[in-house]
């Protein structure tokens, strides 16, 4: 009688941390607790007997309160070149996997750091399987920001040119919640930018091996994935409806008049004579004063467009008021606009702004 088939995860990540250290990483309490569950969660419990045949258990928590406890034994330790253990998940989640899978994690010396190469099999089903595909890479991007000597920076691209609102608003995002990252400054369509974003646009974001597209998309799965602290989410229910509003204002309607007919039009001049298109420029501007009294009602309670603190809406708005007041009609349309002028004043006081500043690369 022929045994049941099963099916088979295989990951290989490049560490920059000698192999010693990627070892240690995995049977350290201290370490494990530090980087083995995905973005968004964090290990409140963390038990080890490392020794073949010794057990360990972790137990983890999302920023929601739902719980996961997951635990096997080591079966082989060889330090610092492999390390067998068994997995099995306890409670609900135990449905991921009814029985126990086996994970094998071979190390490899490369190129000044390690090539982590795993193995996780004994799937029921290929769902079981790629149900934890996601899981391995996001917990694997958190080993990499434990390890590699430059933090986040070394598994967080942000792809985009640095004179995008967009890109200038995600930018502001990972600077407030305090998240490294590298800038890789490419312009929209551009080979790394299509190799993540189906219609070409930035930014675009790579963590580890998961890619991310789209700027509110990307403030997302920030605020999602780094939770400690500063949140740009907005707590109560209200705001987050007001966040979503002048979110939705900024791409529907502010983006295209003030950037794309009016700010572009000067940075960018399609006249014979290097002179931005006066007619669409007009146009634009004929449009804008109706959208700036809209934010400058917004913004008359606070400095702020949904709730008393910074939030998603903010970063949109900030760089686009920005680059209408560097406009030649810039002075003139924001002068009646004393709740912009004063709100925008307190947000340009903050590091995020004016570390972005495209000016500065």
């Amino acid at each position: 009688m022929n045994a049941p088939e099963t099916h088979v995860l295989q990951m290989a990540r490049f560490i920059r941390a000698p192999r010693e250290k990627v070892f240690d990483a995995f049977i350290a309490e201290s370490l494990l607790s530090a980087w083995h569950c995905p973005r968004g969660m964090r290990v409140v419990t963390a038990q080890v007997d490392a020794r073949v045949d010794g057990a360990w258990r972790l137990e983890m928590v999302s920023r929601d309160g739902m719980r996961m406890a997951v635990g096997g034994r080591y079966l082989e330790l060889r330090r610092p070149e492999r390390l067998v253990t068994t997995w099995q998940w306890e409670g609900d989640h135990q449905a991921l996997t009814p029985v126990h899978t086996l994970i094998e994690v071979d190390l490899v010396a490369k190129d000044g750091g390690t090539e982590l190469r795993m193995t996780h099999s004994g799937f029921a089903t290929p769902g079981a399987r790629d149900s934890h595909t996601h899981g391995w890479s996001s917990c694997f991007n958190q080993l990499s920001d434990l390890l590699d000597p430059r933090g986040s920076a070394g598994t967080l691209t942000l792809l985009g040119d640095l004179r995008s609102s967009y890109v200038r608003t995600a930018r502001m995002g990972f600077a407030e919640k305090g998240v490294a990252i590298t800038l890789d400054p490419v312009p929209p369509h551009s080979p790394q930018i299509n190799a993540i974003h189906p219609f070409g646009r930035v930014p675009a974001l790579r963590d580890g091996d998961i890619e991310v597209w789209e700027t509110s998309a990307i403030l997302k799965y920030l605020d999602e994935s780094f939770g400690d602290g500063l949140l740009l989410t907005p707590r109560r229910s209200i705001d987050r409806v007001a966040c979503e509003q002048w979110v939705s204002a900024v791409n529907s309607y502010f983006y295209d008049t003030m950037v794309r007919r009016c700010v572009l039009q000067f940075a960018f001049p399609k006249e014979a004579d290097g002179r931005p298109d006066r007619a669409v420029v007009d146009v634009a501007l004929a449009e804008m004063p109706a959208q700036l009294a809209a934010l400058d009602k917004a913004y008359r309670r606070s400095d702020f467009l949904a709730g008393d603190a910074l939030s998603f809406a903010d970063l949109f708005v900030a760089p686009i008021l920005a680059a209408v007041e560097a406009l030649p009609e810039g002075a003139r349309l924001l002068s009646d606009r004393p709740h912009i002028r004063r709100a925008q004043a307190a947000i340009r006081q903050r590091p995020s702004f004016t570390r972005t500043d495209p000016s500065r690369g």
